[in-house]
C-alpha cells in the first residue's frame, strides 16, 4: 500500500458504486430500499449516481437497512486487508454537513472481528442514528478531547476526556457536543 491517503471524490465514487451494487445483490428497486431506509427515493437515486456524498445519517439508515455496520461498508470502498496499517493510509470521510470526521485507524477486514475509529465531531453538532446496523454491536467510546453527549439505549451519557462508555448498540443512538466545544474520540467496535 502506498503512503498517501485515498481522496475523497475516490471514496465517494466507490461508495456509489458499492450502494448500487449491495441494492442490487439484494434485488431491492430503489422504492423497496427507501421503505426500509426512510431515506428517499430521489436521494437514494443521486447517491448510487455519486451526484451528492451522503451524510453520516443517510449512511446510518442505509446500514441499518443492509443489516451491517457503517466501518464494514467504508471497508467494502476501501483497499485491501494489510496488517499494518499507517497514517497515511488510514481513510478519512467526512460528512461536512453536521462537522463529522471519521478517520479508519484499525479497519475491520474479514479475519478480524474488531476496529477502531477516531472521530471528530465540531462544536454545536449533532449525529443521531435511528438503528443499529446489527442489534448487539459492542461499542468502546472513549473521549480524549472536548466534551460529548452519547445517547444509546434510552440513556444519556455526558463524556469528559479520558471517559470510556461501553455499550451494546440495541436502539437509536445519539452524539452531540456543546456549542462551546468539540469533541475528538476513540470507537472501538467488536
Amino acid at each position: 500500500m502506498n503512503d498517501t491517503l485515498i481522496d475523497e471524490a475516490t471514496i465517494d465514487r466507490r461508495l456509489a458504486q458499492r450502494l448500487k451494487a449491495l441494492r442490487s445483490e439484494r434485488g431491492w428497486s430503489l422504492d423497496s430500499l427507501a421503505k426500509l431506509s426512510t431515506v428517499s427515493r430521489a436521494t437514494l437515486s443521486r447517491l448510487e449516481n455519486g451526484e451528492v456524498s451522503p451524510t453520516a445519517s443517510v449512511l446510518g439508515k442505509l446500514c441499518a437497512a443492509y443489516g451491517l455496520p457503517m466501518s464494514r461498508l467504508m471497508r467494502m470502498v476501501e483497499d485491501d486487508f494489510a496488517p499494518l496499517v499507517r497514517p497515511g493510509e488510514q481513510t478519512i470521510w467526512h460528512d461536512p454537513s453536521v462537522g463529522f470526521e471519521r478517520r479508519s485507524l484499525s479497519p475491520p477486514a474479514q479475519t478480524l472481528a474488531g476496529e477502531v475509529l477516531e472521530c471528530r465531531l465540531d462544536a454545536g453538532a449533532r449525529i443521531t442514528y435511528d438503528a443499529p446496523p446489527r442489534p448487539g454491536l459492542e461499542h468502546h467510546l472513549t473521549l480524549l478531547e472536548g466534551a460529548l453527549d452519547v445517547s444509546v439505549n434510552g440513556q444519556s451519557y455526558q463524556l469528559r476526556p479520558g471517559d470510556c462508555l461501553r455499550y451494546q448498540l440495541l436502539g437509536p443512538s445519539a452524539f452531540a457536543t456543546p456549542d462551546d466545544s468539540a469533541a475528538r474520540y476513540l470507537l472501538f467496535i467488536v
